[in-house]
């Protein structure tokens, strides 16, 4: 086994070994081995960076054997810029809700650890494959111990959110399987990505293959206008589930369109941008403007999640190295700071049981530490220099101002829209007097919740401070990218 089958087995065997203790398992020792799981599942994977060589757009840590040769199926892993903090952050994300959900969780604990360490095997598996039909595999597995986590630790209706979620996605994950099938047959019997960046497509196959990799991606991400699962889902899923949701399972459709849709089929890609570059700009635009109106934490974060991966795709579609790597260096900067918000919220909503805004106000009176974290994090979300959130979004306005001035300039409208909700969020929770007795009787964070926020923290603004470590690693693979890109497919 290599690096990267450790990365994606770990976890997974830590999550199965959870699941065969039983409910009856002791909770504590459940919550032990969860950790120990997710830690050494992260352990795994720093060698994959400390051993990164950068300067190459090649593959690297490449593992490569046949899996069902009826079909000439591989299992074919690696990494190159493009993915490699992709897998990175899913194994932090996991350490962090493992925690996170310590004291939280209190029923059926080994069910909802193990199904969390599953799902990140999992989508560290999307990031390394290399085989198309594993790549599917993965890509649709991730499904199943999301929707657990959503339909038995969830609110209210949590069944509805759940077959909302499920539905949405695998509709079109359904089209995705179409185009992956058609392929396959001409290239000649290969699901091997490499092999089909080098098929000559004609016009009328590429746009109607790209519009299915549009379904399966645009949904994921989600973009504008088929976002509307994801408000009711980040409500009735648990905290951990949101975190996790919005800091990596939205960027495996974001990751889809680099890997598929952009060097497949890079004659679509162009001609189709201006489609995708408006989605992406009602997203950032319109989306925002809805995230101001919202009565719900979650709901808002939600929303905003939708305006800020329209940073990403905006950035993907402007086609310059600024503005691709600009969007991998938002996914990531949305990792971090989507997960802090949310966890901001559970932390609130452990004590108080709601999430409405109103319930609130003056939390800054009873939990300064806490507070002192969340105002960051809140200037993270809105784009503040020196923090991660600013760091992609800069570089995506860049690009888009160098590729339209107007494009450029309705996007940075998004960073007033981003302080607007965020920093009003903020004044009515935090600010002021004690709205209430339950405000009043708040207690400030203990060393768990401390600790989980400190490392969200760390990586906010060393991120935001020193983002050359993450641009140094992707600026190879990018390039590579973009020059494939220019290349015509058409016969």
């Amino acid at each position: 086994m290599g690096l990267l089958s450790l990365a994606i087995w770990t976890p997974i065997f830590f999550g199965v070994v959870l699941l065969a203790f039983g409910r009856d398992a002791q909770a504590a020792m459940v919550r032990w081995i969860a950790l120990i799981g997710s830690v050494v599942s992260l352990a795994v994977t720093v060698p994959l960076y400390t051993g990164f060589q950068l300067g190459t757009a090649a593959m690297q840590f490449v593992e490569k054997t046949l899996w069902i040769g009826r079909f000439n199926i591989h299992y074919h892993l690696g990494v190159d810029g493009i993915s490699l903090w992709l897998v990175l952050l899913t194994a932090f994300i996991t350490v962090i809700v493992v925690i996170a959900s310590w004291e939280a969780i209190t029923s059926r604990v080994n069910q909802y650890m193990g199904a969390f360490l599953i799902l990140s095997g999992l989508m560290i598996g999307v990031f390394s494959a290399q085989d198309a039909m594993l790549f599917y595999v993965f890509f649709e597995a991730t499904l199943i111990p999301m929707y657990l986590i959503i339909g038995i630790w969830g609110g209210q209706n949590k069944i509805y959110a759940a077959f909302k979620f499920f539905l949405y996605t695998l509709l079109g994950s359904l089209l995705m399987l179409v185009a992956l099938i058609y392929l396959y047959t001409q290239s000649g019997g290969s699901f091997d990505l490499a092999t089909w960046y080098k098929l000559p497509l004609g016009g009328t196959a590429q746009t109607l293959l790209f519009f299915a990799f549009f379904a399966a991606f645009a949904v994921k991400v989600p973009m504008w206008p088929v976002h509307t699962w994801l408000p009711d889902v980040h409500v009735e899923a648990p905290t951990g589930g949101s975190a996790v949701l919005a800091a990596i399972m939205l960027k495996l459709g974001a990751y889809g369109f680099l890997r598929f849709s952009m060097p497949i089929l890079p004659d679509a890609s162009h001609e189709w941008a201006w489609l995708m570059i408006a989605l992406s700009l009602v997203a950032v635009v319109y989306v925002g403007l809805v995230a101001m109106v919202q009565k719900d934490m979650k709901k808002l974060v939600a929303y905003s999640s939708v305006a800020h991966m329209g940073f990403v795709t905006l950035g993907f579609f402007v086609f310059s190295d600024i503005g691709v790597a600009g969007g991998i260096v938002q996914m990531i900067a949305h990792g971090f700071v989507s997960a802090a918000m949310f966890l901001c919220i559970g932390v609130l909503y452990d004590r108080v049981h709601s999430r409405e805004i109103a319930d609130y106000g003056g939390v800054v009176n009873t939990m300064p530490k806490f507070t002192a974290f969340a105002l960051l994090f809140v200037m993270a979300n809105s784009g503040l220099p020196g923090t991660a959130g600013f760091v992609g979004e800069w570089m995506v306005i860049l690009a888009a101002v160098k590729a339209n001035f107007w494009v450029g300039m309705a996007a940075a409208s998004a960073l007033i829209f981003g302080a607007a909700y965020s920093l009003w969020m903020f004044k009515r929770v935090y600010l002021g007097p004690p709205g209430n007795s339950q405000v009043k009787a708040l207690i400030d964070i203990n060393a768990r919740e401390f600790l989980v926020l400190a490392l969200l923290a760390v990586m906010v603004l060393y991120m935001g401070i020193h983002p050359k470590p993450f641009t140094d690693v992707m600026d190879a693979s990018v390039a590579e990218l973009l020059r494939h890109v220019a290349i015509s497919k058409l016969p």
